[in-house]
This record gives structure tokens, sequence and C-alpha cells, in this order.
């Protein structure tokens, strides 16, 4: 198949390029980018007065498979990503059971190959059943073809093992990814603490058990000279040692997730369980801390922690609902919104934290258009004006804190390796 994308705005921050020209796509490959390029037979996609970047990719996403297809699946989860102009997503490995060895990653693989409308690539865990007692079969998992360790949604709190979990990472040149939360300080916590949870009689979880968290693991990253990720950054502290850790030459990265640079805990005065999240949403000071984070580099990523539920799950009190929600479908409309149309933060930082980063940080050979490279793209309308609603997205998932929000910015088409997955908001897989 040959694509003709012709007179886009390419925003491509890995060669710092932001211009109008034409990409042609043979194969599923990039062969030329310039101005004028003749159709010669192609498919031609009229581009002009749209954003032409290197595929998105969500560096950290929950398919729920394998064992909780009821909450998603590869099939309904990579169709949310095509949808939201997503081309490519890593899977975390909190699943039943724990993605923990080899035979599980190349399970998920063969999965994903087979039935993903997206790529897909595998996280797996750093211990045996997340337990944080035994360290997984991390040398198999690696070559397998894992892109990183992790084991979000709980914080490894022994700290002897983490050193040594980082230390065994490291032998495989594979990041570790944080979910950074200390355990004592957050059990039984339902929200952010502060005045919105006094008033609300919630029990908290504070912004302390966060930045203990970073702290111990930055010195940990230090003296085994391990790549950290700190997953889902929300506090103004953490922001900074990250800051800090950065300026000393520490093998220290973050990402943060659109809810907590946009949203705030007083969303939570209803009771929504819509709103529950962990790590929780934050004051104001701790939002526009993440918000500055992006802006001057120290958050190098953004996510979605896609994190989907039946509803029946979600649709219960709020002390009794899970925590996390689905972010697959709203991610660029919730960023271009509240942080690009704000004049907040500049388009080339959005699509270099949603592509050319996540890219370098899990070691893919993606996130840049190039001649020679897979032709995977996110086709953006800038000025799209549409309303969230939820009960129509792709994703089991139903719970989203932006639904029925007004957003301005849209993916309008998702190519992958030079196909169309999506067009004007249909799935075409």
């Amino acid at each position: 198949m040959t694509l003709l994308v012709k007179g886009g705005r390419v925003v491509n921050p890995a060669v710092n390029q932001d211009e109008v020209c034409d990409i042609l796509i043979e194969n599923g490959k990039i062969k030329t980018i310039g101005k004028n390029l003749p159709a010669d037979g192609a498919e031609v996609y009229d581009a002009s007065g749209l954003v032409v970047a290197p595929g998105f990719i969500d560096m950290h996403v929950h398919l729920r498979q394998p064992g909780q297809s009821a909450k998603e699946t590869v099939v309904t989860g990579t169709q949310a990503a095509a949808a939201g102009g997503i081309t490519r997503v890593a899977t975390m490995p909190n699943t039943n059971p724990v993605i923990d060895k080899a035979i599980l990653v190349e399970g998920m693989k063969y999965k994903a190959e087979h039935e993903g409308v997206v790529k897909v690539e595998v996280i797996g865990a750093i211990s045996k059943g997340l337990e944080g007692k035994e360290l997984s079969a991390m040398g198999g998992m690696a070559k397998a073809g894992v892109v990183a360790f992790s084991d979000d949604g709980r914080f490894v709190e022994d700290s002897d093992f983490m050193r040594k979990a980082m230390e065994y990472a490291s032998m495989f040149h594979k990041i570790v990814i944080d979910h950074c939360e200390e355990t004592s300080l957050v059990s039984g916590g339902q929200m952010h603490e502060g005045i919105v949870s006094a008033e609300l009689g919630l029990k908290g979880r504070p912004a302390a058990a966060e930045d203990i968290a970073v702290a111990r693991d930055i010195i940990l990253s230090e003296i085994t000279d391990t790549p950290v990720h700190i997953a889902h950054i929300s506090t103004k502290h953490a922001v900074d040692m990250v800051r800090r850790a950065k300026a000393k030459g520490l093998k220290i990265t973050a990402e943060a997730t659109p809810q907590h640079m946009i949203l705030t805990d007083e969303a939570l005065r209803t009771y929504d369980p819509r709103f529950k999240v962990n790590p929780p949403l934050r004051s104001e000071e701790h939002r526009a801390a993440v918000v500055e984070g992006l802006k001057d580099g120290t958050i190098d990523a953004i996510v979605t922690d896609h994190a989907p539920h039946t509803w029946d799950e979600k649709d219960q009190e709020f002390s009794l609902a899970p925590s996390g929600f689905v972010g697959l479908e709203t991610s660029v409309g919730a960023v271009l919104t509240h942080l690009y149309h704000t004049g907040t933060v500049d388009l080339m930082t959005i699509v270099r934290a949603m592509s050319t980063a996540p890219a370098g940080l899990l070691g893919l050979d993606a996130g840049v258009i190039v001649e020679g490279k897979d032709a995977d793209l996110t086709i953006i309308d800038l000025d799209k004006e549409w309303t969230v609603d939820a009960s129509s997205f792709y994703s089991k998932g139903k719970s989203s804190p932006f639904d029925e929000m007004i957003f301005t910015g849209k993916a309008v088409a998702t190519v992958v390796d030079g196909e169309f997955v999506m067009k004007d908001g249909v799935v075409l897989k």
C-alpha cells in the first residue's frame, strides 16, 4: 500500500521540525518527506490544516489481560488507543496471573500481535506475584522482550529487595517504573490528604507518602546506577526531587497523567467515584507544580494510567469503589484543551512527551518521522470541538472524570505501519 499524507503541519521533536510538508509512505515505511510530492497512484490523505505527529505512545496502560477480560481486553483496549490517536501502548503486569515469567510475556505478545489494533509492548513485574518478596524471572522476561519492569499498583516496601531488583534490571538494560506511595502512610486512604478530605470526612493519602518513596528510590538509583522512572508523579516535592536528581546527572525520569495536570481534589466534593484514583487528585499547588515540571523538562512523558473497571465496580459508594479510570480516548483532547489552548504548554513539548520521549525511555525505534522508519502517525485537528461521551468509548471501561466535558483538539486519524486504524473517530479494525 502507498499512502501520501499531504500538506500537514509536521511536528517532529526528534529532529526539531515544525513545518508544512508531505509524507509518502510505502509498504509500511516512510519513504519520502518533502514539499509538493507527486501522488503517483498513492492513496492521498489531505492533512492541510492538521498536525501530523510521530505516533503517540502511552507507556502506562492496563489492558487487564490475562485474567480480567471483564474490565478490558487486548482488542477493546487497543481499539480505544486507536480511537484516541495512540499508535502504541505498554501494558502493565498487574494482571491475573501477574506477568512475572517469560511464558506469560510470550503469550501476551502473541495475543497482541494477532488481536491488537495498535502496537503493544509488555512490562514485566519486578517481583513474583507483585508480593515484593522474591524477584520475578527478570532475565527470561528480558529475553522474551519486555520493555521495562514494574510492580505498578504497589510500592516495593523492602529497600534491600528494591536495590537488588534495580541491579538486575540494569544488567538487562531495562528501566524500573516505580509506583511511589509509601504503603503505611496511604493505608485506608480514599483521596488526597488536605482541606477537602477533612471537610468531606474521608481518610487521606498524604503527599508525603509519595515524597518519601521518590526520595528513597532516587537514592537507590544513584547507588545502583540504574535508570528509574517515576510513575504518575503528583506532588510538588516529588517533582522538585526529580528536577534536582536530573541536574545532578542521575538516571531519573518521570511521567504525569492528564488528570494530575488538569484536575484537583476539589472535584471529589460530590463523592463521585469517577474521580477516585491512586495517586489521588491533589490540591492546586501540586497540580501547578506537575504542569511546571512538564514545561521545564523535569517530567519526560505524558501517560494515561488507563485503568478500566466494570461499571458495577465503579458504580457504588465512594469508599468501596476501586481506584482508577480510563484515559486512552481522552488524553489528547484533555491535554490540548487544558494545556495547549490555554497557552500553558507549547505543542512541541506535548508531542515530545507523548511520542519521542516514551519511545526513548522504552528503547523503541519509534517516536520520530524519518525516512526508512515505521510509518506510525498521529494526525490531529487542533481546533476540533467535541464533547466526551464515555458511554460510546471503545474501551470496556466507561468511567471517566472527563465525561461530558467539551474539549478543543482531537486526533482525527491514527496510522500504524502505513495503514489507517482510525479515521474521524471510527476505528477501522
